[in-house]
């Protein structure tokens, strides 16, 4: 970094009490821009520049003093807050599984599948994250290949053609593609002037792909989390805000002219006969609709304290009470309070993962967080309003809380890449902006 003999021996006694390799980079740019000024400083008072360097080195102090405080500045960190809420809220994904589970080997296959959840979770928290920017076209390409895949060799289950199995074990595989998806456009908010002039028009077709793509499989849970996490990621860009605006504009419209023609295509659909019964459900409370009233009756009976996991037989009327119907359950057998407890430290869970964005300087990091939390917070929303009768049922299950293997890796790995950005806050280099 210098070619001065006198500054390269300081900057190596102070590197030498940093621990963090990563973060010498960083500390070496710094402290050689504040000796230059004070070497410059000094030159101008008539020293000669042999003289300026021994100065300016005196002037900052002793190496190993400076070096064992910024030691203690730039060092990994873990949140060890946002862990002991993935542990708790991991906890509670177990009770659904104690009352209601269709079948008791359940139990023993959410603990394999959440100490997988966990290695997932740790591997990506010790992964350097930046290491993923420039991979951005391979990300994307998979993703697109794999939806395809599904569309001609996918396993239909419950009318979505969305699985694949291997060996025996069946996997959703659109997870994988929503994670894939994620990562590819947090490269691509990174690039400079991706949305200007004719890439503007390929980021439009680009972006549309996949959300087109998740309505053929037919996957509208899907297509509505990747547009959210897309557009969260958009909304917190660098991109100029009057750009911005009209972008979002015209692709919210384009969105809901393309959830138009599904419903029209797709007349007789259990989605479309709920989505209409959610909103006359007056009109239809023998119906499709039957699934709104069944809701808030256990809701009227479920009472602060509930009627406790085993303690009423009329709770296995609920369908998918282990799965996308889970915070009803619950509310009805552990009771109101519980029902407040578990929402409240669910959007603490979103909110804490949602500080790193401002925590840390680097761009990238902020990108991933912010989409990150988008597709954790955006289900977790939409399944609690959908558990009270405030929203339309869909295909949406509860993240870390809600029975399912596929999902739950996919939500860890995603809260995996968030603890990356924040246990490498304090030992990256402030950037805007890549080319």
């Amino acid at each position: 970094m210098s070619n001065s003999p006198i500054f390269n021996e300081f900057l190596a006694k102070v590197m030498s009490k940093v621990k963090s390799k990563d973060a010498h980079k960083m500390i070496e740019k710094e402290l050689h821009h504040h000796l230059q000024e004070l070497s410059l400083s000094f030159q101008n008072r008539e020293d000669s520049k042999e003289e300026a360097e021994i100065n300016a080195v005196q002037e900052m102090g002793n190496p190993y003093s400076i070096g064992e405080k910024l030691n203690k500045l730039h060092k990994p960190r873990m949140d060890w807050v946002l862990l002991l809420l993935f542990a708790m809220i991991g906890g509670i994904s177990f009770l659904p599984l104690i009352g209601n589970a269709p079948n008791p080997s359940f139990l023993e296959r959410q603990a394999v599948w959440l100490g997988l959840a966990s290695i997932v979770t740790l591997s990506f928290l010790f992964f350097d994250y930046r290491k993923l920017i420039n991979w951005w076209i391979g990300f994307y390409v998979s993703g697109v290949f794999l939806i395809l895949y599904l569309l001609v060799f996918g396993v239909t289950i419950n009318g979505v053609q969305r699985w694949i199995s291997f060996g025996g074990i069946i996997v959703d595989a659109t997870t994988i593609t929503m994670l894939l998806f994620f990562l590819a456009w947090a490269g691509i908010f990174t690039k400079h002037n991706m949305f200007s002039g004719w890439r503007q028009i390929l980021m439009s077709i680009l972006f549309w792909i996949p959300f087109i793509l998740y309505m053929m499989l037919p996957s509208f849970p899907n297509s509505i989390f990747y547009f959210f996490c897309v557009l969260m990621m958009l909304t917190f860009s660098h991109i100029r805000k009057k750009r911005k605006i009209i972008i979002i504009t015209i692709n919210l419209v384009v969105c809901l002219f393309f959830i138009f023609l599904t419903i029209i295509s797709i007349r007789g659909n259990m989605l479309l006969e709920r989505l209409f019964s959610f909103l006359s459900l007056e009109k239809d409370p023998t119906g499709p609709g039957y699934i709104y009233f069944l809701i808030k009756e256990f809701l009227t009976n479920a009472g602060w304290f509930g009627n406790g996991l085993n303690g009423d037989l009329s709770i296995q009327a609920l369908p998918d009470a282990h799965t996308d119907f889970v915070f009803p359950y619950l509310v009805y057998s552990l009771g109101w309070a519980f029902g407040i407890f578990l929402s409240i430290l669910l959007l603490v869970f979103i909110w804490r993962m949602s500080q790193t964005a401002s925590k840390t300087k680097d761009y990238y990091g902020k990108i991933l967080v912010v989409g990150g939390a988008t597709l954790i917070a955006v289900p977790a929303i939409w399944n609690i309003l959908m558990g009270l009768g405030f929203a339309p049922i869909i295909n949406a299950s509860l993240p870390f809380v809600s029975y399912g293997g596929s999902a739950l890796l996919f939500y860890s790995a995603v809260l995996g890449i968030i603890l990356s950005v924040y246990r490498r806050k304090d030992i990256v280099e402030a950037s805007e902006i890549y080319s």
